[in-house]
């Protein structure tokens, strides 16, 4: 089935407010690192808050991944009995993915799950490569198919597509996935279970690169996902912070609802809906086998764009629920887990290129140093633990790959600094920015 869909028009650019408070907490970030180079408490200032960051890593290192799923879950079935099997919807918003799209559909219509309890919804977002004809034809092989166009006035990319199907679905569970996912068959089988806990919210499914051999690039994003997989596991086991990640992720269906929807405002749908999740209230839960897999990006330059696209959206979550978080929504355990989260992932490198100079310029150390530190350290051992639990190989080779991999990952530095600092300056305008795949970028 087939359906053309106006939706309302909705804005679709930063506010001059969001403006604002990037560039007071830019300002008040760079004010902190020059008093503490000058004043005489300043070193002893920074290495106690490393100190107290690093007995909340040590915490969050010694915690049973065990718990990461979901608290007090069930023991997950091989075959979930019929009677068991919920309805759930499964989300696809495609824009100019000619190159994907039928192999993903193809296989989530031939998912292991009773063909009457799920259904599929995918969104064309005013392709003009042909999705939108592959798709209405698809519709003729898979009557679970529901396929809906959005033409050139529709707004609020991703997630203004993902509205236009959630409040039309029929499922108790929502699933999203981006175009190029690669989706085991018994997935359904192994996430449905997990939301037998009635504060659970949602699960995000491990993501896995399935060209990590094809370059640097590559190869250093599957290392990123290791160091993610570990993270996820282990903050979700002690404090109940597990975070979506878009493509994998399911969703209560009345969690959604809870939250409006997805906001149409931000350019990371997945790490708003974290945030707005938690402060309902819910739990999120990380299931690292079987993994979605997903393409990772191959250029130097394709992988600044999305990246900056994940730091930005990343670092907004803070400027428009600062208030909440302020006030303690959250709940002290997942509060100052997202405290630790901003100075490690945010704060520092955006102070990094006022410190470095000052630095230079009065012949000392950097004053974060300590801080720094801590945190590639704490970067390194995650990746090492995340290369051992998913490639299965011994610690000692694990730690030797991770090398490369926290090379790799010196990146965030320069594009946290970058984003935070355009942030400041100027409103970025609201668009889809849609990932090449390798197919495509060989027809190119």
């Amino acid at each position: 089935m087939a359906i053309e869909v106006v939706p309302n028009v909705l804005p679709d650019d930063l506010s001059e407010g969001r403006r604002l408070k990037a560039l007071a907490a830019l300002v008040g970030l760079w004010s902190i690192t020059v008093v503490l180079h000058w004043a005489a408490w300043g070193q002893s200032l920074v290495w106690a808050a490393t100190a107290l960051v690093a007995a909340y890593m040590v915490r969050i290192v010694l915690s049973n991944p065990a718990h990461a799923v979901s608290p007090n879950r069930l023991a997950v079935p091989d075959v979930l009995a019929e009677a068991d099997c919920p309805q759930v919807s499964l989300l696809v918003a495609a824009k100019n993915e000619a190159a994907v799209i039928a192999n993903l559909v193809d296989a989530l219509c031939t998912l292991d799950y009773p063909q009457d309890r799920y259904e599929l919804w995918v969104i064309d977002d005013n392709s003009d490569d042909g999705t939108g004809n592959i798709l209405d034809r698809l519709t003729q092989k898979h009557p679970q198919l529901t396929v809906l166009h959005r033409g050139p006035e529709a707004t609020g990319g991703k997630s203004g597509a993902l509205n236009l199907v959630w409040p039309r679905a029929t499922g108790e569970i929502l699933a999203v996935f981006d175009a190029d996912a690669q989706v085991p068959k018994n997935l359904l089988q192994q996430v449905v279970p997990l939301f037998a806990n009635e504060r659970t919210g949602a699960i995000q499914v491990r993501k896995s690169i399935v060209n990590s051999e094809a370059n640097f690039w590559t190869q250093g994003q599957a290392a990123e996902m290791a160091l993610d997989r570990y993270y996820q596991e282990q903050r979700a086991a002690r404090c109940g912070i597990g975070e979506l990640r878009g493509n994998g992720q399911f969703v209560r269906h009345s969690a959604i609802a809870q939250c409006g929807g997805w906001n149409e405002l931000t350019i990371t749908d997945d790490l708003d809906l974290t945030v707005q999740l938690h402060l309902h209230h819910w739990h999120i839960g990380f299931l690292a086998t079987p993994p979605v897999g997903e393409e990772g990006v191959t250029s130097g330059v394709a992988l600044w764009h999305q990246r900056n696209r994940w730091a930005e959206g990343g670092y907004q979550r803070y400027l428009d629920y600062w208030r909440l978080l302020l006030r303690n929504r959250l709940g002290w355990n997942k509060s100052i887990d997202m405290l630790v989260y901003w100075i490690l992932q945010y704060m520092l490198p955006i102070v990094a290129l006022p410190d470095f100079v000052i630095a230079i310029a009065l012949r000392q150390p950097p004053v974060f140093a300590p801080l720094t530190t801590l945190a590639v350290g704490v970067s390194y051992w995650g990746m090492a633990m995340g290369i051992r639990r998913t490639q299965k190989i011994s610690l000692p080779l694990a730690m030797v790959r991770a090398v490369k991999g926290t090379l790799y990952m010196t990146h965030w530095i320069v594009v946290m600094a970058f984003a935070t600092t355009r942030m400041a300056v100027r409103p970025k305008r609201l668009k889809w920015v849609k990932t090449i795949h390798g197919e495509e970028a060989a027809s190119a």
